[in-house]
């Protein structure tokens, strides 16, 4: 087992813990940047998914996980940004300049319904979010010179500067390489004063704005960065799957992005991208075991949210932390055995959520 001892206070602000960290990662983007020429177009396409999935969770992550702010409509900023991608696509801007806008859009909506979050907490701030939602989709339904109401609105092919870009492995590449930049800018961000006044925060309002943390100016600033990202994922989906409409956009989907973090693992960005490959593998999962269950079960059509719930009170009772936090306790058995101690981590429970920034 590797120790690693701590001489300077920059140590605890560096982007890698150490040069073995560096090199696990370096590895992963290779092994991602390769894998378009050894696996089919199906399971390409499943990889996209999590990439714009995880987009997601990090913009997620930063507002609930690191800001303590809850979000029940979350699947509006992602409508925003995907029809503003649309919109702006047909008319003939470049997806350098129309993502942008789209997180701009979705980020000033952020920053619209973070206002309420100043006087809500916990359940309240959750309505306020949920009506939102709704809002933005009844909007989508009713503004069909625009968005096409609901028949929808076809999303043109992607146009990355001044040539189409195709689909499959170029559109890959695209998503991969924006993941990566939103993943370093999170990760950053978390090591930077603003990141750390997010996490004050969650951790105690009375605590951090008794050091100085303006809560207003925080609390808007994450709403604003967590919308703004899952803007981004809204473009890049609206490409994917090349058609939108307003029942793509509903209450269950924000509720299965806030399953995405909490099974992945809450306050971890490693967590936004276990809930991610959790979120998009679990329905093949209930595919193929269709074929193994009794009709009665199988053809039921409220079977995946069923299999969605029972996992998530799984989670929250016996691994609160997620599927990061058991991916840490397996490796941390593996690297101390055969010392190893069952009770070591129920211990740390007394520690502070800010000892766990990534």
């Amino acid at each position: 087992m590797r120790f690693l001892f701590k001489t300077r206070y920059e140590q605890d602000l560096r982007l890698f813990k150490d040069r073995h960290q560096a090199i696990w990662y370096v590895l992963l983007i290779v092994v991602l940047a390769l894998a378009p020429l050894g696996i089919s177009e199906y399971y390409q396409t499943q990889f996209t998914l999590v990439f714009i999935s995880s987009i997601v969770g990090f913009g997620l992550m930063m507002l609930t996980g690191f800001t303590g702010q809850m979000s029940m409509g979350h699947a509006a900023f992602l409508a925003i940004g995907a029809y503003t991608e649309a919109v702006l696509q047909a008319n003939g801007w470049p997806f350098v300049l129309s993502a942008p806008a789209g997180m701009v859009l979705a980020g000033l909506a952020g920053l619209i319904i973070g206002l309420p979050a100043l006087r809500l907490t916990g359940i309240y701030l959750a309505i306020a979010t949920l009506a939102f939602g709704f809002c933005v989709e009844e909007i989508l339904a009713r503004w069909e010179s625009v968005t096409g109401g609901n028949s929808g609105l076809m999303v043109p092919q992607l146009k990355l500067l001044t040539e189409p870009l195709p689909g499959g492995v170029p559109f890959y590449y695209l998503c991969l390489v924006c993941v990566i930049a939103v993943a370093v800018l999170c990760a950053n961000l978390l090591r930077s004063p603003t990141g750390r006044a997010f996490i004050a925060i969650r951790d105690s309002e009375v605590s951090a704005q008794s050091m100085g943390v303006n809560l207003a100016r925080f609390k808007t600033t994450s709403f604003a960065i967590s919308a703004g990202l899952t803007g981004l994922a809204g473009a890049l989906y609206a490409h994917q799957i090349m058609f939108i409409s307003p029942e793509q956009f509903t209450l269950m989907v924000s509720i299965e992005f806030l399953m995405m973090i909490v099974i992945g693992g809450l306050g971890s960005l490693h967590g936004a991208v276990f809930g991610a490959i959790f979120l998009i593998m679990l329905p093949q999962g209930i595919s193929v075991a269709k074929d193994y269950l009794p009709a009665v079960l199988a053809e039921q059509t409220g079977l995946k949210m069923v299999i969605f719930g029972l996992i998530m009170i799984v989670f929250v009772l016996f691994e609160p932390q997620g599927l990061y936090g058991r991916w840490i306790k397996i490796r941390t058995y593996f690297s101390m055995f055969p010392l190893y101690k069952k009770g070591m981590f129920s211990r740390q429970k007394a520690y502070q959520k800010s000892e766990r920034v990534h």
